[in-house]
């Protein structure tokens, strides 16, 4: 790439160049030696600037470029802009922005699917990670981790990782193949061993995100790999686990619901039994009351009378028989 865009500036100039000086020659006299002197100088002009461009090199936006010399892997790392490297030095160039490395669970694609060209491409996915909890109860995760290379370390990737199974990146393949996944896949297990599956499943999800990263993050360090992140996309029980865990969540349900009735019936036996003792102490008091009464009325006759007159409208009584004499008297005619 290097070699062709200095072919191409050099032609450029040359071409420029002699046209302008062919038309200062037309206009002028044009003795031998001074159109040799032109001549030589048309020659040399092109020379100049190629020389000048192989010396220079470019690296993109979102790259670093690493330099190797006949003697090896020069220790330094190139960032993107210009710079003025010797022509017989190869210039490689390294992405250095972040990559997302993510174990789930696949969707299986058939060969008719539209989809099943890139399907195949990422068959290298890895799937769903399953790890032991406290209790032995393993659960699967959906997990993604964000790393990247650490440009000051470019040059050391490059000489120290090998570019293998023929694929684009074999670098970053190999690295995510070797050092993610497999640390990925322990950090996660020795953090969930301190875990539930209840803490796992939701209250302490983030807190195992927290140290997956930190542990990781130590993990790599000595390839020279940056992580930014770590995701939990999703988690999973072990099917035989989550049919048990449904049938213990309906016992628990009917524990409760049994409990619930029978605090009902607690609640209903003891009112009862309060109803039962006012009804008692009523009677009781009803009973004492009458007998103070009737222990009154045996002292004193005229306390019915009394009473009577108490309970007196002031009314007449319409109809009254005579004692013994068997006939009506209507009082209230006049």
């Amino acid at each position: 790439m290097k070699i062709v865009t200095t072919i191409a500036v050099a032609i450029i100039l040359y071409s420029l160049i002699a046209g302008l000086y062919n038309r200062s020659i037309k206009n002028k006299t044009n003795p031998q030696n001074k159109l040799l002197f032109n001549s030589i100088w048309l020659f040399i002009l092109p020379v100049i600037v190629i020389i000048i461009t192989s010396f220079l090199t470019i690296i993109p936006a979102q790259e670093c470029g690493v330099v190797i010399t006949p003697s090896g892997v020069k220790q330094k790392t190139y960032y993107t802009g210009w710079h003025a490297i010797l022509p017989w030095y190869r210039v490689e160039t390294m992405d250095k922005t972040e990559q997302v490395y993510t174990c789930a669970k696949r969707t299986e694609v058939g060969h008719n699917d539209p989809d099943y060209k890139s399907y195949k491409a990422d068959a290298t996915q890895a799937e769903t990670v399953w790890t032991p909890t406290i209790d032995g109860i393993k659960m699967g995760f959906d997990i993604s981790a964000s790393w990247r290379i650490d440009p000051e370390y470019a040059w050391w990737i490059y000489d120290n990782v090998s570019e293998t199974d023929g694929k684009e990146n074999g670098r970053f393949y190999w690295l995510e193949e070797n050092v993610i996944k497999p640390k990925l896949k322990s950090a996660l297990a020795l953090t969930t061993s301190k875990y539930t599956p209840i803490q796992v499943y939701s209250t302490s999800r983030e807190e195992i995100q927290e140290i997956v990263l930190e542990r990781m993050k130590k993990d790599i360090e000595s390839y020279h790999l940056v992580l930014d992140q770590i995701d939990i996309r999703e988690v999973y029980y072990n099917s035989e686990y989550e049919g048990a865990l449904n049938q213990k969540k309906l016992e628990e349900q009917k524990a409760l619901t049994l409990a619930e009735v029978t605090k009902q019936k607690e609640e209903l036996k003891k009112q009862a039994e309060i109803e039962k003792d006012i009804q008692i102490l009523n009677a009781e008091g009803e009973a004492e009351a009458l007998k103070i009464k009737g222990a009154s009325v045996s002292s004193n006759p005229k306390i019915v009378q009394l009473e009577w007159i108490g309970k007196w409208d002031g009314k007449l009584p319409e109809i009254m028989t005579g004692e013994g004499q068997g006939f009506i008297l209507n009082l209230n005619e006049r």
